[in-house]
């Protein structure tokens, strides 16, 4: 078995209240190498493709990877994977922090979930101080009732209380208690928040999963390891992250209104009017501010601004997504709807996508709910509440956009802004037509983290308004590079730090490893883990019609920038050339 793994995935089932480790072959895992990638093999492996997400046998797969535990910066991350009940489609979704290093420390390289419980309940793996019988899993289930209807906050907070404060928690909000399909599985205020994993491990009766562990792993050349994670951290330091240290992921939105790439009142418009208001700068102006780090990370990205007696982690997406997109320009609404998104276990994209439609569609009369209305904040802070209890219309929200306009009719499936069911995040596909194209083909949806295209339009590559096949090469490029960096699994903060990510990530495997690993290989590894991710959706049902963008986005220029146009036909030929280059 090589360094840095422990060549098994825990398999707990909390119908039966069992679990058992099961092995996973050296060849396994090189191929896959952990998070996004281990999960997908894993699901392929549990046959979960054609099972339906809430269905109590459907497997929902926490990953961690060879370089967890590692002295490597931002290395502290995981992977929840499963199919998703928003799309029906592969769902991948990541978070950072001391969940991962607990999880590892647990003995296992990955842990899998089936069965339902038959109540609320916790999941409680102990690892820790285990002699007798080391290769039996210490797994038990415990009542939850108690934490029914509970923030995440809230519960993380009470089962540490409970069990210990050395046990790490990743828990549900009462959105995943409700089956909302965009639900998040919460740790320390960070979130897998993308496709609804909230819903798969609601829709199981787990309402929090604790663990604690003492196995740890080896690394094959721990020197080497040292002096690459030295050099590493001090260039995590560099300019290259300047942004993120000093604004975060918010200091995109005023350059992004500049692009006329802000996504507005529903995507009808690329520019914002108040965009001023939410603006990192504003927002740092005019109120007290923290700074945070993910464990072992040395970017320091977390901005936690205070919002009255509270406080808030902002970035961009929950400012776009709760701000511009639903007209709201008052930022002390936009950072209470994040908050609340946050207490409920919503994912905020999705949130905002969702409710921007409906006020759409209720501006337009297509539904009778007329309080629902472009620049209302207590319409969002409403709306979100309603999303997260499931009542009144917020049950229809509950299901996504896409479902929402079936119900809705009147063709409102042309300006729901969703690709295979998932809401499009913060960047205008007609102004960023590279991002465009990666919207179209991603295999969990519209998804701006696992392709990177929006680089090469911010590039002189291409034109961004106009993009030819020339573009698919470098579309390709950032979305392999994002499937090695979520299997390995390191932060995308890195990007610009790395000189060659390939060799350097080539060195590092080699060193936590002891594989013989090159460059050319990580090129074939990613290039695998997207295919596999594809070979999924196919078994779900995939056909090539979903790559393509909703109507709204297709022959309609933006309204404030004429020249950023994008035809069905163009699209539809960046989709060919996409699919021609990566061989299928």
């Amino acid at each position: 078995m090589a360094f840095g793994y422990h060549g098994r995935y825990l398999r707990i089932d909390v119908s039966r209240g069992s679990a058992e480790y099961q092995p996973l072959e050296d060849q396994v895992l090189r191929r896959f190498l952990g998070g996004s990638g281990l999960g997908v093999w894993l699901l392929l492996h549990e046959c979960a493709a054609q099972v339906d997400p809430l269905a109590p046998e459907a497997p929902i797969v926490f990953a961690f990877s060879p370089l967890v535990g590692s002295p490597l910066t931002t290395s502290a991350k995981f992977a929840v994977v499963s199919k998703s009940p928003l799309t029906f489609r592969i769902n991948d979704s990541l978070a950072s922090s001391g969940f991962a290093i607990a999880g590892k420390r647990c003995g296992c390289d990955a842990i899998v979930i089936v069965g339902r419980a038959p109540g609320l309940s916790l999941v409680i793996v102990d690892q820790k101080n285990v002699e007798a019988a080391p290769e039996e899993p210490k797994v038990r289930l415990e009542p939850a009732l108690e934490y029914q209807g509970a923030t995440c906050r809230e519960t993380e907070a009470a089962v540490r209380s409970r069990l210990g404060a050395d046990y790490r928690i990743a828990s549900i909000g009462p959105a995943g208690e409700n089956l909302v399909r965009y639900a998040t599985i919460s740790h320390d205020g960070r979130h897998a928040g993308r496709g609804g994993s909230g819903a798969v491990l609601g829709a199981k009766n787990i309402k929090a999963i604790a663990l604690r562990g003492d196995r740890s792993t080896e690394w094959a050349q721990p020197l080497e390891l040292t002096q690459i994670s030295k050099s590493l951290s001090k260039r995590s330091f560099g300019p290259a992250t300047a942004k993120y240290r000093e604004l975060g992921t918010a200091s995109n939105l005023l350059a992004f209104n500049r692009f006329g790439a802000l996504p507005t009142r529903n995507f009808q418009s690329g520019t914002f009017e108040e965009a001023a208001n939410l603006s990192a700068e504003q927002l740092t102006a005019t109120r007290s501010k923290t700074r945070e780090s993910c464990v072992a990370c040395t970017i320091g990205c977390e901005h936690i601004y205070a919002n009255g007696a509270s406080s808030v982690r902002i970035e961009y997406e929950s400012l776009f997504a709760l701000g511009s997109l639903c007209g709201v320009g008052d930022a002390g609404t936009v950072l209470r709807a994040s908050q609340r998104c946050d207490e409920l276990g919503i994912d905020t994209i999705s949130a905002g996508g969702t409710i921007a439609f409906a006020m759409e569609c209720a501006e337009r009369g297509w539904l009778d709910e007329p309080w629902l209305k472009f620049g209302s904040g207590t319409a969002l802070l409403r709306a979100i509440d309603l999303i997260g209890s499931r009542q009144g219309i917020g049950d229809l929200l509950a299901e996504g956009s896409r479902r929402a306009a079936g119900v809705i009719g009147n063709n409102s499936i042309a300006i729901a802004p969703q690709v295979k069911g998932l809401e499009i995040p913060g960047y205008e596909p007609r102004a960023l037509q590279t991002m465009a194209l990666g919207f179209a083909v991603g295999a969990r949806g519209a998804d701006h983290n696992r392709s990177g295209a929006y680089e090469v339009d911010f590039s002189d590559k291409v034109d961004r308004r106009h993009v030819t096949r020339g573009a698919v090469r470098h579309a390709i490029d950032t979305e392999d590079k994002a499937a090695l960096m979520d299997s390995l699994i390191l932060c995308k903060f890195l990007r610009g730090v790395f000189e060659d990510f390939y060799a350097e990530a080539a060195e590092m495997l080699r060193s936590v490893t002891g594989w013989d690993v090159t460059d050319s290989e990580l090129h074939d590894t990613a290039r695998r883990i997207v295919s596999a991710k594809r070979q999924f959706n196919l078994l779900t049902g995939w056909t090539p019609e979903e790559d393509t963008l909703p109507e709204r986005f297709l022959n309609t220029p933006l309204p404030n920038d004429p020249a950023a146009s994008l035809s069905r036909e163009r699209l539809a030929d960046l989709v060919a050339e996409y699919h021609r280059q990566r061989g299928w």
